[in-house]
This record gives C-alpha cells, sequence and structure tokens, in this order.
C-alpha cells in the first residue's frame, strides 16, 4: 500500500501520535480513496500537523490534496469539564498543545506540500459554511469531552455514510471524555465502532 513506504520514509515532528496509529489511519483513508466517495477528508484537531502532513502525502498521490480541510483553536486546549476528569491524574491542562496557525504553515512548507484549506475556531464557533459540502472521512484528536462531542454533531448531519471516521484517544484512560462522547453520540445510530491501538474505527452497521 501507499501509505506504508510514506510512513517509512519520512519522519514524524512530533510524539502526539506514532507510526502505528498512523498507519492505521492512512490504511482506512486509503481504503475511501480507492472508493472514490463524494466529498472531502477533515481533520478536527491538528496541533502542529504530523497527522495533516501524512494525510496531505497520501492525498497527493491520489490527486486529492485541494480536498482536505483542517481545523484547530491554535489556542491549546480549552477547560476540561467533568466527563473529562480522569482517575489517573491531572494530565492534559488548558492551554497545553498549543501552537499557532502559522507555525502548522510554516511545517507544510517546510515539508514542500500544498496547505489545506485551514480554519483557526472552537469546534463550537464552526457553521457548515466553513466545511465541505460532504465529507467521507474525519480524523478527530481533540482529546476532551466537548471537543469530540461538538465535532460528531457538525460532521455527521454531512457525512458520506459509506466512509469512516476515526477518532484518537478511544478507551484512553487519560482522556476518558472522548469514550463518553462517541458512546453518547453513536449509542442510538446504525454503526459499527472497532478499536485499533486506541484508535475509535466508525464506519455504518
Amino acid at each position: 500500500m501507499l501509505n506504508d513506504s510514506i510512513i517509512h520514509q519520512t519522519n514524524l515532528i512530533s510524539e502526539q501520535i506514532t507510526k502505528n496509529k498512523l498507519k492505521i489511519i492512512l490504511n482506512h483513508l486509503e481504503h475511501n480513496l480507492n472508493q472514490n466517495l463524494e466529498g472531502g477528508v477533515v481533520e478536527m484537531g491538528c496541533y502542529i500537523g504530523t497527522t495533516s502532513l501524512f494525510i496531505q502525502r497520501l492525498l497527493m498521490k491520489y490527486h486529492q490534496s485541494s480536498n482536505f480541510f483542517v481545523y484547530d483553536s491554535f489556542q491549546g486546549l480549552p477547560d476540561k469539564t467533568i466527563e473529562d476528569l480522569s482517575i489517573v491524574g491531572e494530565q492534559f491542562q488548558k492551554s497545553q498543545l498549543n501552537c499557532s496557525k502559522n507555525d502548522l504553515i510554516i511545517n507544510f512548507k517546510k515539508n514542500n506540500l500544498p496547505l489545506p484549506k485551514i480554519t483557526k475556531a472552537w469546534f463550537n464557533q464552526l457553521t457548515y459554511r466553513q466545511l465541505p459540502e460532504k465529507i467521507y472521512f474525519a480524523f478527530l484528536d481533540s482529546d476532551f469531552y466537548f471537543s469530540i462531542l461538538d465535532s460528531l454533531k457538525l460532521i455527521w448531519p454531512i457525512f458520506n455514510q459509506k466512509g469512516t471516521i476515526v477518532v484518537d484517544d478511544y478507551n484512553y484512560a487519560a482522556l476518558p471524555g472522548v469514550t463518553k462522547a462517541i458512546e453518547l453520540f453513536f449509542q442510538n445510530k446504525n454503526v459499527k465502532i472497532r478499536q485499533l491501538d486506541n484508535l475509535a474505527i466508525i464506519t455504518k452497521n
């Protein structure tokens, strides 16, 4: 598969994602690319762009680089809510993982990659005018309960039901809000949720 060579030949620019997780994400994206599904690719929560760079590399191979949309507050993590409190300690505090939109742009330019469509906003402030008309692949990596829940509420009405949603930190004890948000949102929906290396892989059942 194309993504194997992309991952093995390229270094990571942060420790926020592992190469094994990247392989899982890109495998599912490549499967959707081979289906020629209608819509675009979105990433909700990009930080400095480690995963974004790899997604764009794969999209370029399929001549789909113009269909990539990236969203982040670029203000770091928001406040935790009660759903995010963890028994394993107080990791991931407000304003951690803070970087600027310009930091992301610089990393794309350093890697000679075309820029995705970048939007700076909290997810609960986004409107449908800022999203593609249809989405067939989404990667959500925003750590907290309401960040994930807001993302799912936003993308689900325009999601291509043949596509895939991948959410990081599923069943990860330090970030319990992620799992709570997924289970609440999908409790009455006809979807299949699989776990691979703390990634939730969500597809229509």
